[in-house]
C-alpha cells in the first residue's frame, strides 16, 4: 500500500482491495468504464471490485478521492496489480489503459495501427466535443434560470456532433455503411463505442425530439445494436447503484 495514494480517511474497501478496483458512480462517464470492465469479464474472466459514490454529496472532492484523481471527477480505476497502486483517471484514459494491458486479445482494440489510430480518433472526438456538449446541455437545461442562448448552443451543437456520428456510420462519403464507428469495412465493437455509447443513448432525457433523432436513423440503429449486447446492460444495470 502505498501512502501517497491511501489515507485513513480513505474507504475500507478502497484501500483494501486487491487487484483492479473501479470508483463510480453510474453517470455516462460512469458506465463507460463499467461497461469495459463487464465485457473484459465476459472474455477473460476478468476480476475485479468496485466502489460507488454519490457525487452529489461531493465525495469525490475529499482529500482521499482527490489523492487518486486531483480533478475530482468519477471514474477512477486504481490498478493494485502495480506497485504500487496505480490510479488512472479520465475516462478515454482509462479505457485506453484497461484495453492495452488487460486486452491481450485484441477483442476491444485494434492490432493493425490504422485501424487503432481511426478507432482513438472516434474516442477522442466524442471525449473533446460530444460529451462537453451534451453535458452542458443537460446543464443549462436544468437550471432554474433559463438562459435561451445558452441552451440553444449546446443543444445545436449535439446535433451536429450526431450528425457527424450519423455521417460515419451511414458511410455517406464512402458509398459502405457501417454497424461500428471504427475498423475496417463495416468496423468493428471497440473503444470507439464503449467512450461514445452511454452518453448518446441518453438522448431523450438531454430534451431531443423523436422528431428530431429521425434525421438520423443509423445512429438509431447503432444506439439499439449496442444496447443488444449482455456486458452493455450489465454495465448500466443494478450492479452500479448506491446501495
Amino acid at each position: 500500500m502505498s501512502q501517497s495514494i491511501y489515507i485513513d480517511e480513505t474507504p475500507d474497501d478502497v484501500k483494501n482491495a486487491k487487484g483492479l478496483h473501479l470508483v463510480t458512480q453510474s453517470t455516462p462517464n460512469g458506465q463507460k468504464v463499467q461497461i469495459l470492465l463487464e465485457e473484459l469479464k465476459d472474455k477473460y474472466d476478468l476480476k475485479f471490485t468496485t466502489t460507488v459514490i454519490d457525487i452529489s454529496t461531493n465525495e469525490q472532492k475529499k482529500e482521499w478521492f482527490l489523492r487518486l484523481n486531483p480533478n475530482g471527477r468519477i471514474p477512477v480505476l486504481i490498478d493494485n496489480n502495480q506497485s504500487p497502486p496505480f490510479p488512472v483517471f479520465e475516462t478515454s484514459a482509462i479505457l485506453l489503459y484497461l484495453v492495452r494491458n488487460y486486452d491481450p486479445d485484441y477483442h476491444f482494440r485494434f492490432k493493425d495501427e490504422l485501424q487503432l489510430s481511426q478507432a482513438n480518433q472516434w474516442l477522442i472526438f466524442w471525449h473533446g466535443s460530444g460529451a462537453p456538449y451534451q453535458g452542458n446541455t443537460n446543464f443549462f437545461r436544468r437550471q432554474a434560470e433559463q438562459i435561451p442562448f445558452a441552451i440553444n448552443r449546446f443543444r445545436n451543437e449535439t446535433l451536429r456532433v450526431y450528425e457527424v456520428l450519423e455521417i460515419q456510420l451511414s458511410g455517406r462519403y464512402t458509398g459502405v455503411e457501417r454497424d461500428y464507428l471504427a475498423g475496417n469495412g463495416k468496423g468493428r465493437y471497440s473503444v470507439a463505442e464503449l467512450g461514445t455509447w452511454p452518453w448518446v443513448k441518453g438522448w431523450k432525457n438531454t430534451g431531443f425530439t423523436d422528431e428530431e433523432l429521425a434525421k438520423f436513423p443509423h445512429l438509431l440503429r447503432w444506439i439499439d445494436r449496442v444496447a443488444a449486447r449482455e456486458a452493455v446492460q450489465r454495465g448500466i444495470g443494478a450492479a452500479y447503484q448506491k446501495k
